[in-house]
């Protein structure tokens, strides 16, 4: 339909290189809506008479309750095919005239900036959610204590409450980073036309506010060209499924036989075809191969952008796919995630049995040492390090060291400091005991899980509140073209 200077069909390859109608479903609703903004604006402006709006909103309507009606046949796009359906329906009279001082080239960045700024609020939702689970068994996990793993060695005793709660922080900053990006995604390039603007007298705020946007992208060659608000919102996916592949990592180790922390739902596990015992965390192990993916989709956006000229282009057409897959990886994935920390096991008696045979209790032995016997701290990380030593020789606690281990390593160490002394601090440093000594902003101690916990459910409903009006007012504006739409149908 488009084809003006060039005579007949594309050759039947070249038609299948060029199209992108695979993936353009997604954005067909956005088309339709955005078509229907710029019809009435048309007519608001004196360029379509109010019998052909008619006709053209009518075609337009149609096309929204079936889509199926929309031949492909030999058209490129869903938008050569759907106003090949409106003149069709309509008549080349009216139909002809929806086109008016539109191009291609702002029509599909409209459509694509109202699907990702949907999406945005989809995920968005999604990490809420996420969040929220996490926060829920963070509070039922407060006396879940567990070592703390630096190099995968045991660190510091911690609880299972921090751990969740360190995923919340991290899911904050994924959730912040891709809220803040709506702003700039949600603003009109409609009416740039194909790269300077048209002759035509049009009202390109009025389409903007029947479409919910905040704003303009004004100038023409910038909302034709740019496609960095995209690109920013699947580098913030990129990170976000970063974070839940880590996430996923430590679930997965965690819930080994070795380790026997938690145990993931059944209806979060998949079993092996050969090997009956089987329980294996999939559903985690391709959470963690989400992020690569996501990661390999904005490498490829990023290439396609590189050194292109200012203008449309049509290597842009490649971003769709990439930008509406990453979309769609990132909300399941944060999903899935959702769904098994809210469902999973806490085995509190093996984490507790681990972290009190565990030598993670040393750094708290030597801050001891420090506040009680104001030793200098690297001596006091020596005696304890000589401590572990001893103890490890036999595979003991260091609470089970005989009182004569102790004497040694004070007399090896040569500083005045009594072995009984050194014993009862030792022997007192439990789990629970080491959490109530470390009372550090942001440490597991009981008290700051407690205000962390509830300053990030405080956190949350802001972040849901900003979500819901934003939705709102998209849906709002929507409602409110439906209803011209209607008015004009019916007059």
């Amino acid at each position: 339909m488009y084809r003006s200077r060039p005579k007949g069909k594309l050759d039947d390859d070249v038609l299948n290189f060029l199209s992108s109608m695979s993936h353009d479903q997604s954005i067909l609703y956005y088309d339709i809506v955005g078509s229907e903004a710029h019809s009435i604006m048309l007519h608001e402006m004196g360029h379509i008479s109010q019998p052909e709006l008619k006709k053209i909103l009518a075609a337009l309507e149609q096309a929204k309750k079936d889509p199926s009606n929309i031949e492909t046949g030999d058209a490129e796009d869903i938008h050569e095919a759907l106003e090949a359906f409106v003149i069709k329906n309509a008549g080349m009279d009216a139909g002809g005239k929806m086109h008016t001082a539109r191009s291609r080239n702002d029509q599909v960045v409209l459509d694509i900036r109202m699907k990702v700024r949907d999406d945005i609020n989809s995920v968005c939702t999604a990490i809420i959610d996420l969040i929220d689970g996490l926060l829920k068994k963070a509070s039922e996990n407060k006396d879940a204590f567990m070592p703390l793993y630096t190099h995968l060695q045991q660190g510091q005793i911690g609880s299972f409450s921090h751990i969740l709660l360190s995923y919340a922080d991290a899911l904050f900053r994924d959730l912040e980073r891709i809220y803040q990006s709506f702003g700039r995604v949600n603003q009109s390039p409609l009416g740039a036309c194909a790269i300077g603007g048209t002759s035509i007298k049009i009202d390109r705020k009025r389409t903007a506010v029947l479409l919910g946007f905040d704003g303009l992208v004004r100038n023409s060659v910038d909302a034709t060209t740019s496609r960095d608000a995209f690109i920013e919102y699947v580098s913030d996916l990129a990170i976000l499924t970063t974070t839940l592949a880590r996430m996923a990592e430590d679930l997965i180790i965690w819930s080994t036989s070795e380790f026997g922390f938690i145990e993931l739902a059944d209806r979060y596990s998949s079993t092996s075809s050969a090997m009956p015992q089987k329980k294996n965390p999939d559903p985690l192990e391709l959470t963690r191969s989400k992020a690569p993916v996501v990661a390999g989709k904005l490498i490829s956006m990023l290439g396609i952008v590189k050194s292109l000229p200012s203008g449309y282009s049509r290597d842009l057409q490649d971003l769709k796919p990439l930008i509406i897959d990453a979309s769609a990886t990132a909300l399941g994935t944060v999903k899935i995630m959702d769904g098994v920390i809210r469902t999973l096991q806490v085995r509190k008696e093996r984490m507790y049995d681990v972290s009190k045979n565990s030598y993670a209790v040393s750094l708290d032995i030597a801050e001891q040492l420090v506040t009680k016997k104001h030793l200098p701290f690297r001596m006091a990380h020596k005696i304890v390090g000589a401590l572990v030593a001893e103890a490890a020789k036999s595979g003991r606690p260091l609470a089970d060291l005989d009182p004569k281990d102790i004497e040694s390593v004070i007399k090896a160490a040569k500083i005045e400091l009594e072995a009984g002394e050194l014993a009862r601090i030792v022997k007192d440093m439990t789990p629970e005991r080491s959490l109530e000594y470390r009372t550090s902003e942001g440490s597991p101690n009981p008290q700051e899980q407690d205000a962390m916990i509830k300053a990030d459910i405080a956190k949350l409903d802001g972040y849901r509140e900003g979500v819901h009006k934003r939705s709102k007012f998209v849906q709002g504006s929507f409602e409110n073209l439906a209803r011209e739409v209607e008015k004009y149908l019916g007059s």
